[in-house]
């Protein structure tokens, strides 16, 4: 179970590290330029934040696998981020259209890793938490 902590603190680091990218990528300064001031700045802040807890939660994985594993109370936290992780699963089916990538390649494949990044780190933490 270390190891997959590790290896999950590793892709959570570097996709808190691809949200630096998004304002460029998704060309935010011409997409949200409808939107008024408060929601153009939430989307960036609210980008920030995500990109911040998903950081954190990397580097605790990666510097506390230990207590996670054989603490209660890192069971307690396994277990909120093992719901924080299905819950994100869910979403990536009910919560964004399928427009957004049936009958794309790339797309597709983008919702494929992350539909299984998202059920190999939920499965984990669920793991951990119940045995």
């Amino acid at each position: 179970m270390d190891i997959h902590l590790k290896i999950i603190g590793v892709l959570l680091i570097l996709l808190a590290l691809i949200h630096s990218i998004f304002p460029k990528y998704f060309n935010w300064n011409e997409e949200l330029q409808p939107l008024s001031l408060i929601n153009r700045q939430m989307m960036t802040v609210h980008t920030f934040f995500i990109a911040l807890t998903v950081l954190l939660m990397g580097i605790l994985c990666l510097t506390c696998s230990n207590e996670l594993i054989e603490t209660n109370f890192g069971k307690k936290i396994a277990l909120g981020l093992g719901i924080f992780w299905t819950t994100r699963l869910l979403i990536q089916f009910f919560g964004y259209s399928s427009d957004l990538w049936k009958g794309k390649k790339l797309e597709t494949i983008i919702h494929i890793i992350f539909s299984i990044l998202w059920l190999y780190i939920s499965t984990i933490f669920l793991t951990l938490y119940f045995n």
